[in-house]
């Protein structure tokens, strides 16, 4: 993941509150863009939000699977796709079957199976050590997102529009949204983790 609109330019802040007000969406931005990314990385159980990359070419246009199909998942080792125009049945496992899932779905005209394999040992190891580096991702946008706000504290400091005193605190407030934000991020990768190497 590119830290988080690295590229957009820094707006100019005229108060303090401004400055944490825009670090806090942000960064809430990047927690949430971690949970999207994380809910993709499979574990022992069948999910739908695991077939969320998986675009079908559907006349013409790529589309995401879940808008034109309904999935479910009756029973821990299976997704079910049902199709909205069976003719795009064909499409949608091709799809699912040339993505990068490692996964092997069938058909019987009307409803595509999705059996979801046990986990081996190492492709669990595989799957926490991608976890580890798409968290150290949103780490890092976390980290740049508290820099830009402290460059934005300092030029307030010195356009003279806060005092000393006003740039210690907002610095201490940034710092401890900061951290806020990472727990909340360590947290919800060590969840991840778990459900990763549980065996079911």
């Amino acid at each position: 993941m590119k830290p988080e609109n690295a590229e957009a330019p820094t707006p100019t802040f005229k108060s303090v509150k401004e400055v944490e007000a825009h670090a806090k969406v942000r960064m809430e931005k990047v927690l949430g863009d971690l949970q999207h990314a994380m809910a993709v990385i499979r574990t022992g159980r069948a999910s739908v939000s695991l077939l969320d990359p998986v675009k079908v070419d559907y006349y013409g246009t790529p589309s995401p699977l879940n808008q034109i199909a309904t999935l479910h998942v009756p029973e821990p080792s299976l997704i079910t796709v049902q199709p909205w125009d069976v003719s795009q049945i064909g499409a949608i496992e091709k799809a699912i079957r040339s993505s990068d899932l490692g996964l092997n779905p069938s058909n019987d005209g009307k409803l595509i199976r999705v059996p979801i394999p046990a986990l081996t040992a190492e492709r669990r190891k595989e799957l926490v050590k991608h976890l580890h580096g798409v968290a150290e991702d949103h780490r890092v946008s976390i980290r740049n997102l508290r820099r830009d706000a402290n460059e934005s504290l300092k030029k307030l400091l010195k356009d003279k529009l806060i005092s000393e005193d006003d740039d210690r605190r907002a610095h201490d407030e940034v710092q401890k949204l900061t951290d806020a934000c990472m727990l909340k991020l360590d947290q919800a990768a060590k969840v991840k983790e778990k459900e990763v190497l549980e065996l079911k």
